[in-house]
């Protein structure tokens, strides 16, 4: 127990310096609630037995060169679940009851993540390159971030794109090269509508199916009115379309592929892209 105990600590040590790319005594501290004198000996437990990870420094402990995890999983979403939750995924239990599907990560620059977070908790803008299937080319961004975004089958970032001059979503696997942080955001998360805007989404089961097979898809949600309501942020109203598979451009020739109908379309069209 006590060897579990120290393992997620160690955990903990190694996503924070990984990720945000340094840890503190404190940090330790407020996580796990054990005292200064117990922060202290696990940094030098960590660092007896792996001294070729870590770097002390005024400020706490940084990673160095030769860092190679030991305890965590180079998953991105590892992290930003503890970023949101402040509790830690440990993977390494696996029912043999349990089986996860298997989707190969997407590449993410640890610079760009430390960036990212920086900007956020100090509401600040950073300059960045970023290439997307319609420019391939780097392309120079001026990004104020606000919110991680994940979409299923990706991480994006939300934030006030200075070139659009809106408030975008841009997939964080699609930065490239160097960012910097710049000075002070004048665009917060309180200036972004679609974001601060809830929305319904009301879907029915396809008319084309029959009255058994609505009620299997009955049996899977709670219904209000024979309806499924979803409310979300307008600015994520794309992905939850997606997600329940709904195609607002056309109607699958299959009612069993396309199980439910967007009802509101009308209502949420100015939200979607």
């Amino acid at each position: 127990m006590a060897k579990d105990l120290s393992n997620k600590r160690f955990l903990f040590i190694e996503m924070l310096a990984w990720w945000q790319g340094s840890i503190s005594n404190k940090q330790l501290m407020l996580q796990f609630g054990i005292s200064r004198q117990q922060a202290y000996n696990d940094f030098k437990q960590y660092l007896n037995q792996y001294p070729h990870n870590l770097l002390k420094t005024e400020q706490g402990y940084i990673p160095a060169h030769t860092f190679s995890p030991q305890f965590i999983s180079g998953e991105l979403g590892q992290y930003l679940h503890w970023y949101e939750t402040h509790t830690i995924l440990d993977n390494t239990y696996q029912s043999p009851q349990v089986a996860h599907v298997s989707i190969p990560d997407r590449i993410v620059s640890v610079q760009i993540i430390r960036l990212l977070v920086a900007a956020m908790e100090q509401q600040r803008r950073i300059d960045v390159q970023y290439v997307s299937l319609s420019h391939p080319e780097n392309d120079g961004r001026i990004f104020h971030p606000h919110t991680f975004v994940n979409t299923g089958l990706r991480w994006h970032v939300r934030g006030y794109c200075e070139k659009s001059q809106a408030y975008r979503d841009l997939v964080i696997s699609r930065f490239k090269g160097e960012a910097e942080l710049l000075d002070s955001s004048t665009n917060p998360v309180s200036g972004d509508h679609a974001w601060q805007t809830i929305i319904p989404i009301v879907l029915q089961p396809d008319y084309r199916l029959t009255d058994a097979q609505k009620s299997v898809l009955g049996n899977d949600f709670d219904l209000t009115d024979g309806r499924l309501i979803i409310n979300t942020r307008a600015a994520l109203a794309h992905y939850v379309l997606r997600e329940m598979q709904i195609n607002i451009k056309m109607l699958d020739g299959t009612p069993e592929a396309q199980q439910w109908v967007l009802v509101n379309q009308d209502d949420i069209k100015q939200w979607l892209f």
